[in-house]
């Protein structure tokens, strides 16, 4: 970020941002809007209580898992799909339709399939990621140098080898891009899944700091989400440009 000239650290924006916050929250605007501090105020009363804790354990195990699956199914998916032009021209259209889709309005079906349960909302966080990790891998060995691929098959490599050792790691930028991607959504999703499906986690929080306006509650536990997804999110970045080299090598 540049300020009249001089060079500002990245984290920069934030603190005019903040500070624009707590101004317009002193202004008593909207009791929506409560000033930053009494936020952080109120963030580190409740950040130690029982409520908050066994909240913030069921959205990080719905997160974590319904990220593990979109994972652990996505690049596989992806890269079968890029190899193969009849698995993509059977998968391509139905990943384009989930992933541009609505996906909330899958919910009810969800809920009647699985019940109300955290395995509803995983599989809600896990529909929300998958289809971007999907595309990305597929993206990531469509555009891999050829040369690779005749040398794996001329020295005989067996499929799994080819896969564990030329595949994913020359369409690595584009993986760590779609999982970073799919990550961000995997955040709607369980979100959505607390909200709708089951009354659980931060969804529960949200719900009972909005019904009784307690704003600063309720910005307090927005805050922690928000940063989860983000330092998530700037890990995966970091370490996508570690790997960026791949990509110049193809």
């Amino acid at each position: 970020m540049t300020l009249f000239g001089f060079r500002l650290p990245g984290m920069s924006s934030l603190i005019i941002w903040g500070l624009l916050w707590e101004i317009i929250g002193r202004t008593e605007v909207s009791f929506f809007l409560p000033p930053l501090s009494a936020v952080m105020a109120t963030l580190f009363e409740i950040i130690g209580s029982a409520a908050f804790q066994k909240a913030l354990y069921e959205t990080a195990y719905a997160f974590c898992a319904g990220v593990f699956f979109a994972v652990s199914i996505g690049i596989p998916t992806g890269i079968l799909m890029g190899k193969n032009r009849l698995i993509d021209e059977l998968l391509l259209p139905w990943v384009n339709i989930f992933l541009s889709a609505p996906l909330t309005a899958l919910v009810p079906v969800l809920m009647v399939l699985f019940g109300f349960g955290m395995k509803s909302i995983i599989i809600t966080t896990t529909l929300f990621a998958i289809w971007i990790i999907i595309l990305n891998a597929r993206a990531g060995v469509m555009q891999i140098n050829r040369s690779l691929l005749e040398m794996a098959h001329s020295f005989g490599a067996p499929p799994w080898a080819a896969f564990s050792k030329v595949y994913f790691w020359a369409a690595l930028p584009e993986i760590l891009g779609g999982i970073r991607i799919g990550v961000i959504r995997a955040v709607k999703g369980v979100i959505i899944g607390q909200l709708l499906i089951s009354i659980v986690g931060f969804g529960a929080l949200f719900e009972l700091y909005a019904n009784n306006f307690l704003m600063e509650h309720f910005w307090a536990v927005l805050l922690v989400l928000f940063a989860m997804a983000f330092t998530i999110s700037e890990v995966l970045a970091y370490l996508e440009r570690r790997v960026s080299y791949y990509a110049a090598k193809r």
